[in-house]
């Protein structure tokens, strides 16, 4: 069986690039479905010229420097991400190689990107969940770079494979846990008692997500309410409604009078006819666990692997299956918390089950949260 070409981590030139380290039984082809998933344009590149690694090695021909690759050797290919970027791989990582560049001892195989180096500002506070604030804290990457590594990102964790970032060496291993999202795409419009149906032959707790409550109009002591109080009793819910009206307020009475006419009859007309709803939401409460949603509207942006189907001509409707953790901001966390974690795990069968269950009833395709298409029996 043929080998792969080693990568030679001690090349200079190879330590400034970005890696993707990937285990063993990863294949060629699914870095190639993964990059289509996401780049419309992207293909392996066919060239006469076999890349050569860089530094002293074995064996070589009589002329002094010139490599030889023997029959056995798998040269490695060049994938085509965008104009200005590309992935060249896979290569041969051995136990010393993967501790010289620090990626895990299950990164058997590494494939380079060449990109562009842009840069923009300093990284904003907040959350980091893939680790790139803290890979980039001169600039974050923009532009082209700043989507090939993205997509770096979204595949490791899709492959369980690690990012390393040739600017100081930061390796990035994603969670294969952390994105549990998922999106059912079809052509199909469910109703929301459908929907809801679908959704409650998994957990009977679902509902529809409407409104508690009316607005009633402003509260008392607000607004034109408050003329008239003493100076010293403070407007209800403070200025800004009253502010509001002496600057764009209608002053005629007859005129305001007949505009909350009008508004009041539009809005018998919309209780009586409702229109036709463009998009609705299904919850299911999972008390400590946080909260479940199947949002259901339009999608205009399809994964590029679908966007030629003939089905997806006519519109498509996105359900996607949402998990939201009682502390949201774990979610963007690179490291969160145990009980997050904890939570996550009973909270990703379920999501599971939904996605399964809606796709079961409307076929179509179930893409995960980078818009990566699963096969349905893997969900």
């Amino acid at each position: 069986m043929a080998s792969l070409p080693r990568i030679q981590a001690g090349d200079p030139a190879l330590r400034s690039r970005h890696l993707l380290g990937l285990p063993e039984d990863v294949g060629a082809d699914e870095v190639e479905v993964l990059a289509i998933s996401r780049f419309a344009q992207a293909r392996w590149e066919d060239s006469d010229v076999v890349p050569q690694p860089r530094g002293i090695m074995g064996p070589m021909t009589a002329a002094l420097g010139i490599r030889a690759v023997g029959s056995s050797t798998t040269p490695a290919r060049t994938l085509r991400l965008a104009r200005l970027s590309s992935l060249t791989g896979p290569y041969r990582v051995e136990a010393e190689d993967a501790v010289s560049l620090g990626l895990p001892t299950t990164s058997t195989l590494a494939y380079v990107l060449v990109a562009p180096r842009e840069r923009g500002e300093k990284p904003y506070p907040g959350g980091d969940r893939d680790g790139l604030k803290r890979a980039f804290p001169e600039g974050m990457p923009i532009r082209e770079e700043e989507r090939v590594l993205q997509w770096l990102v979204a595949a490791a964790r899709r492959l369980g494979g690690s990012v390393r970032i040739g600017e100081h060496g930061t390796v990035l291993t994603p969670d294969v846990d952390s994105a549990i999202d998922l999106t059912v795409l079809s052509d199909a419009w469910l109703e929301p008692a459908e929907a809801l149906a679908v959704v409650q032959s998994v957990q009977a707790r679902a509902r529809l997500s409407e409104a508690t409550g009316t607005w009633t109009g402003p509260q008392r002591g607000a607004g034109r309410d408050a003329a008239g109080r003493p100076g010293w009793v403070a407007e209800a819910g403070g200025r800004g409604l009253s502010a509001a009206l002496d600057r764009y307020g209608v002053d005629d009475e007859a005129e305001r009078q007949r505009l909350m006419d009008e508004a009041s009859a539009f809005d018998e007309l919309m209780i009586a006819v409702p229109p036709v709803p463009e998009a609705y939401g299904v919850l299911v409460d999972l008390g400590h666990d946080g909260m479940l949603s199947v949002e259901a509207g339009v999608e205009t942006t399809l994964p590029p692997l679908m966007r030629d189907l003939a089905w997806t001509q006519d519109g498509v409707v996105a359900y996607r299956v949402h998990w939201e953790p009682q502390f949201i901001e774990e979610l963007e966390a690179e490291r969160p918390s145990f009980e997050h974690r904890v939570a996550r795990s009973r909270a990703a069968p379920l999501v599971q089950a939904v996605a399964r269950a809606v796709h079961g009833a409307i076929g179509g395709e179930i893409a995960d949260e980078a818009d990566f298409l699963v096969d349905p029996e893997d969900v």
